[in-house]
């Protein structure tokens, strides 16, 4: 099993940014919305990519988003094919990127805790 060289570091990166520029620029899919690429994680064989994205929206439309950007994937590709200068170019598989979801929510339940601590303080010091 081949290790991710850096090479496969660059081209990941170079396609995250390739890929932000298409759906800034060229997508006009309103599913999509406000769709940002977290990450891309090519394969060692560099035959495939996987597009991790986030939304700014709820998780239905998350879902509608991760459809429009798989319906889209080949005029993508093709496009990123033009931009790049390697002999192949990896087909892209979109994932739903749920860390940042998941960051707010513990975000929340951190503040929660520190409130009710606060709280427990407050009274603590009333008696």
């Amino acid at each position: 099993m081949k290790k991710h060289s850096a090479r496969h570091h660059r081209i990941g990166d170079q396609i995250q940014r390739e890929l932000a520029e298409l759906l800034r620029e060229q997508i006009k899919d309103p599913r999509i919305g406000l769709v940002t690429i977290t990450a891309v994680d090519v394969s060692a064989d560099l035959s495939h990519a996987k597009v991790y994205f986030t939304n700014m929206s709820n998780a239905a439309d998350a879902a509608a988003a991760e459809q429009a950007l798989v319906r889209t994937a080949g005029f993508l590709r093709s496009e990123i094919a033009h931009r790049l200068s390697s002999f192949t170019v990896p087909q892209l598989h979109f994932i739903y990127d749920r860390s940042t979801e998941r960051g707010m929510q513990m975000s929340r339940l951190i503040d929660e805790a520190v409130s009710r601590d606060q709280g427990v303080r407050d009274q603590e010091s009333d008696s």
